[in-house]
């Protein structure tokens, strides 16, 4: 009880508590993740260029942040420190191949299909940690893939010019490994460190990335204009501030919330792809609508619950 206690207040004194609740965090950090793919289309990139320099510039701001707070709270426990580089393992391989995924199938429709993570999230910490999942959520499972499958134009007919065999297939082992990212982080995240997580998976992430990229399409250290003025807007925004905002909001929600809430991302890069002139097909449009209902539903659980148990 007393490190419960002492948890809420170390979280109210922090300055993301003070910027709000959890779930406004993981919004916002939902919000800058969703721009990602926009930026990323932008720059105009192969996918393990993009992946590889979002990581790689980010840790400039991040490294100065996370000595910071190692002389403020200490070092980190070394369990944690490996939790934290295992999960940018997994987000490494997770950038390449969205990034891939967006080249197939445009910003908007990438975004969605990596919320596949939706599914596999809750299912980990069921495996792992024994959360239950709640009926709802069970329900909505089958709507939330059925959406999936209408965004990324396996059902239908898709976008003119994408590629839906491979855009599913990359955007799947996304989803999965960006499941695997938010589950490792939402165990070892959340106490006297918020930074120092995020900067270590980001170095690991930028490893993996430079392998696994360099191997598959190669990684352009020069860009050019205006690539780089995309691909550092890319790692300011969709890496340092959505994974400092979402790795404070992560263990403080219930999994099939916090997964729920992340699945807005596709509901804001849909917005955003149709901005730069991407067209999805009106079946495509109709999965997001599907995924937005589905997560809208299963959000509702947890404040059922709160209004029974007062």
């Amino acid at each position: 009880m007393r490190a419960g206690v002492v948890g809420a207040s170390r979280w109210r004194s922090s300055p993301f508590g003070r910027a709000g609740r959890p779930v406004v965090l993981a919004i916002a950090g939902s919000a800058c993740i969703s721009a990602s793919a926009v930026f990323m289309k932008l720059s105009g990139t192969n996918a393990g260029t993009a992946a590889f320099l979002r990581c790689a510039l980010a840790l400039f701001l991040l490294v100065p942040l996370a000595w910071r707070e190692v002389r403020r709270v200490g070092a980190r426990p070394l369990r944690y420190q490996l939790m934290d580089i295992g999960a940018g393992v997994l987000l490494g391989v997770d950038m390449v191949f969205w990034a891939a995924s967006v080249l197939d199938v445009g910003a908007s429709v990438a975004t969605v299909l990596l919320n596949v993570q939706v599914v596999v999230f809750p299912l980990l910490a069921r495996l792992v940690s024994g959360t239950r999942l709640t009926g709802r959520f069970v329900l909505m499972v089958p709507l939330m893939l059925a959406g999936v499958a209408l965004a990324s134009g396996a059902l239908g007919r898709p976008q003119a010019g994408s590629d839906p065999v491979a855009g599913v297939t990359f955007g799947t082992a996304a989803g999965v490994t960006y499941a695997g990212y938010l589950f490792l982080m939402r165990l070892g995240g959340g106490r006297e460190h918020t930074v120092t997580p995020v900067c270590v998976s980001t170095a690991a992430a930028a490893a993996t990335a430079a392998v696994l990229g360099g191997l598959w399409t190669g990684i352009d250290l020069d860009p050019g204009w205006p690539a780089w003025g995309w691909l550092i807007t890319l790692a300011f925004v969709g890496q340092v501030l959505a994974w400092l905002l979402i790795t404070a909001a992560l263990p403080r929600l219930a999994p099939n919330v916090g997964a729920a809430l992340l699945l807005l991302q596709p509901v804001m890069a849909f917005g955003l792809g149709v901005a730069i002139g991407e067209r999805p097909t009106p079946t495509q449009a109709a999965g997001c609508a599907l995924v937005v209902a589905a997560v809208w539903h299963t959000g509702r659980t947890p404040r059922k619950r709160r209004r029974g148990a007062g």
